[in-house]
């Protein structure tokens, strides 16, 4: 191809990160064609912003455009699995923001506001299900699957993987985590929407690198990745909770309907050693992404937005005006950390050159659909365990599944 054309499906606020990204490729020529979105208006405006020609409000139409190499999917989650078959079957390669899909009761006949009661098991199952479907797609279509996990791409990921290989280590334990004050999108509530809380919208980050970690490392010492074999896990609404009830300042957000805002996986891998991963929407001061690595040799700890190359001190929170300083900072008063380039720390640029690189010299990107597909695995059996209040064996969960 002479160069790699994009439709972008979404003008939402994760299309902005992947269009800035688009705008800083390197060594291909690179094209955003398209946009598709049911709101025109808003369509119209992100093309206005990014200089994109065509506006679509049906991304069926996108699909129709035979100039199109690959669709950008950015779209709330219970879209994802349709439109990355219907993406596929059209002979588009694939971007798929995280998680890669989930399970929102598509396949009951129950109350949509009543789908965050149903039973993990079938959960399990269904999301499962989904996954597999857009996987089939994909190679039934000889198409590539790139999953949007951003943290795979951090630079100080990056840097601490040169770090591991260079140490000739093993990585015994992982720690990861995202958390932050909650989301403001209005679907992220509801479970028919969203596919659940805090464990699959923020977990899903953390989740997936430790699991790249860990198969990256498999393939690096033995040629073959090293899986999860087990989840234990907890999830929880704190912001129901009485105490929470009783507090008069709100600084979180505190409207889930029946998604939690609290959760925690311990991930037993096949080699028997383990990772840690917390994700929540009750912690102030701006975002966590964190990673610690315990090696036989080695402790390195990361941080993706926790930096400390800008400090600002402000009277009052209106000092700065508008600019920016991080993402969900509740005040600019007093002393703050204004990042330089937070789009750039957290691997956004890194991870569409990765996916830009895949299709032009058609080779496959660093994070695949295997990974996507490996997190919604471990999040739904993650929902499973938090129900049942042990531990849940994927192989024998899997197993059970089949009969």
């Amino acid at each position: 191809m002479d160069k790699v054309r994009v439709g972008i499906v979404g003008a939402g606020f994760v299309s902005h990160l992947h269009l800035n990204a688009y705008q800083r490729v390197a060594g291909v020529p690179v094209e955003v064609a398209a946009v598709a979105d049911i709101n025109r208006e808003q369509g119209e405006k992100l093309a206005a912003q990014y200089g994109i020609k065509q506006v679509y409000t049906d991304y069926r139409e996108l699909l129709d455009n035979k100039d199109i190499d690959v669709v950008d999917v950015c779209v709330p989650n219970i879209l994802h699995h349709r439109v990355c078959i219907d993406a596929a079957e059209a002979g588009k390669h694939i971007i798929c923001e995280k998680p890669l899909t989930g399970y929102f009761g598509e396949d009951k006949d129950v109350d949509p506001m009543e789908v965050g009661k149903l039973s993990r098991r079938e959960m399990y199952e269904g999301a499962v299900k989904n996954a597999r479907e857009i996987l089939d797609a994909v190679v039934r279509n000889k198409v590539k699957l790139c999953y949007a996990e951003d943290f795979v791409y951090a630079p100080p990921v990056v840097k601490a993987k040169r770090l591991l290989e260079a140490s000739g280590g093993t990585i015994l334990e992982l720690r990861s985590e995202e958390s932050h004050s909650g989301s403001h999108a209005k679907y992220a509530r509801f479970w028919h929407q969203a596919g659940g809380g805090s464990l699959l919208r923020l977990g899903s980050h953390p989740l997936g690198l430790v699991i790249h970690l860990k198969r990256w490392e498999g393939v690096r010492k033995t040629g073959k990745p090293i899986g999860v074999r087990s989840v234990l896990a907890d999830t929880a609404n704190i912001t129901h909770t009485e105490v929470f009830r009783q507090t008069k300042e709100r600084w979180l957000v505190d409207e889930w309907h029946d998604v939690e805002d609290w959760a925690t996986v311990v991930i037993t891998f096949e080699d028997g050693t383990k990772a840690l991963v917390m994700s929540n929407d009750i912690t102030l001061g701006g975002v966590v992404n964190t990673l610690n690595i315990y090696a036989n040799n080695a402790v390195i700890k990361v941080d993706m937005t926790g930096n400390d190359a800008v400090k600002a001190y402000a009277p009052a929170n209106e000092t700065f005006g508008d600019e920016y300083i991080t993402e969900k900072i509740q005040t600019k008063a007093g002393w703050s950390f204004p990042s330089p380039d937070e789009d750039w720390m957290r691997g956004y640029p890194q991870e569409i050159q990765d996916f830009m690189e895949a299709i032009y010299y058609d080779r496959a990107p660093i994070s695949d659909g295997q990974l996507g597909f490996e997190v919604v695995r471990a999040t739904y059996a993650a929902y499973l365990s938090a129900e049942q209040g042990k531990r849940i064996d994927l192989a024998e969960l899997d197993a059970g599944v089949e009969k």
